[in-house]
């Protein structure tokens, strides 16, 4: 398919095509996690974007080969900073009143880094080629930083060893932050090294024998600096030169700024071609944080509250990832919704399938067409609000006509599964299973009189529900769920049954 992908490239400020290093093969770096605590739905807005850019790209039929890394060392609480200092967030993950249950912090390094795959599954992101950890790559790392140093890039100071930005003009070509003075001044309430030649110069190895993860260097025991990791890293899997990086906004500086001096200093070719970033996420209107109580992770959203994980990305993927984001409660309960009817949608199309359907002209050029403008809007720079309203123009038409579909309905579903990754082709053991074998509801306090209903009434919508899910009516069944979440009344639906209680906060 001869289409150009364009997308928005932040070291040009404008939307441009994906021009390829070798003609049809993305070679494709994300950033990954620091895996100090579970990732927050801001962080997979990021991924998703990736994802996105991924499933484009193989539905026109490119190869890709996609890396995205996870940071188990060397981020530290002000690595946002140019010239960071303080506390290493993963030593300061393990005294957290979470971390105490951890005997060390490569434990916690470990663990949630399973919960990260886990909550990755859950969205129905695609996995990526290789996903390599900082700790597994520290040898790659260290040879790096002698290269620099060989060449006169870098230098050693008692404390570590620094890059030397004056030795690379065209330092701040992505962010546009320059000058050094300006720089200086960003980080005045950090400490800086006195012996640093330049107060642009970032740390690329880091001298602290009390550190909790580190390795022996020619420079004596210590740990690399955040940035080194993923230029190494990109460059050992994809080569010198990549088609495209993409990362959070929050990377752009100094992150990516120093991830392409360090590479591009060594190399002198182009790191990336084109750089993608995705805005800040706000909850409810607001900052995302712990302290406003909007703070989610995913396992917050699916477990604790019972929400459909493909309504959760489906949620995050709604607002186009070069603009800010409100997530709210609507949204997440709209996205409910629609996941109910595009599987109800996939179920009639499936059934067409099976049973050999030829279906109406006029539909199935019409579902074929939806499919097409879906491909078309995310080739123009990810404009996720366009295609998911094709796609459920699409749905509308299969429900409207779901005697009269035929192969082309089905094909359409697999499409809008395919690219989009928000139709779940598995069915749920538990819609399945004979109502015997259900566990139903366990009743969580008790009903206030003013509800309206008892805990027997409760359980006996929620056994209709469950009967309404098994045989695919999601119209029904999103009918129950919004008759008692009117009653304050959240279901959380788990491996074990369908479980109430009430809420006053959705």
């Amino acid at each position: 398919m001869n289409q150009e992908f364009r997308l928005f490239n932040t070291l040009h400020g404008k939307v441009e095509p994906l021009t390829l290093i070798e003609r049809d093969h993305l070679r494709f770096y994300s950033c990954g996690p620091t895996v100090y605590s579970y990732a927050h739905i801001g962080n997979f807005r990021s991924f998703l974007t990736a994802d996105l850019i991924l499933r484009t790209a193989r539905e026109l039929g490119w190869k890709t080969t996609y890396v995205t890394n996870i940071t188990d060392v060397g981020h530290l609480t002000n690595d946002d900073t140019m010239d960071a200092s303080g506390e290493d967030r993963m030593a300061r993950a393990l005294r957290s009143t979470e971390g105490t249950r951890f005997a060390n912090v490569w434990d916690l390094a470990r663990y949630y880094s399973d919960a990260l795959q886990a909550d990755w599954h859950q969205l129905n992101l695609l996995p990526p080629d290789v996903q390599p950890r900082a700790t597994e790559h520290i040898r790659e790392q260290i040879q790096v930083i002698e290269q620099l140093l060989d060449q006169g890039i870098a230098y050693t100071t008692s404390s570590g060893v620094y890059f030397s930005v004056s030795k690379f003009p065209e330092y701040g070509k992505l962010s546009g932050n320059k000058a050094a003075h300006a720089l200086e001044h960003a980080v005045r309430d950090v400490v800086v090294d006195p012996e640093k030649q330049d107060p642009r110069d970032f740390a690329l190895w880091k001298k602290d024998e009390n550190h909790l993860m580190q390795w022996y260097s020619p420079w004596g025991w210590g740990f690399p600096g955040w940035h080194i990791e993923c230029s190494v890293m990109a460059q050992a899997y994809l080569g010198d030169q990549i088609d495209v990086h993409a990362g959070g906004e929050d990377l752009i500086f100094p992150h990516h700024e120093c991830e392409i001096a360090q590479a591009e200093a060594l190399t002198g070719v182009p790191f990336a071609r084109h750089w993608v970033h995705t805005r800040f996420l706000q909850v409810e209107g607001q900052k995302m944080a712990k302290r406003t109580g909007n703070f989610f992770t995913v396992r917050d959203l699916v477990q604790d509250r019972g929400v459909t994980p493909l309504a959760v990305r489906l949620a995050l993927i709604s607002g186009q990832y070069r603009k800010p984001f409100n997530f709210t409660f609507s949204t997440l309960k709209d996205s409910e919704r629609h996941i109910g009817r595009l599987n109800q949608a996939y179920s009639i199309a499936l059934e067409a399938k099976n049973q050999g359907k030829e279906g109406l002209g006029h539909i199935q050029d019409d579902v074929q067409e939806k499919l097409q403008m879906i491909l078309r809007a995310l080739l123009d720079d990810l404009n996720t609000p366009l295609a998911i309203a094709h796609a459920l123009d699409g749905v509308r038409t299969i429900l409207k006509y779901k005697d009269v579909v035929g192969m082309q309905a089905y094909e359409f579903m697999e499409g809008v599964s395919r690219i989009l990754g928000i139709v779940d082709p598995t069915p749920k053991e538990a819609e399945n299973a004979p109502l015997s074998q259900l566990n139903l509801s366990r009743s969580i306090g008790q009903v206030p009189p003013n509800n309206g209903l008892d805990a027997a009434e409760i359980d006996e919508l929620i056994k209709k529900r469950s009967v309404a899910r098994q045989s695919r009516d999601f119209s029904t069944a999103d009918q129950i769920r919004d008759q008692l979440l009117e009653m304050n009344i959240e279901l959380k639906d788990g491996a074990d049954g369908t479980t109430w209680e009430l809420k006053s906060n959705i």
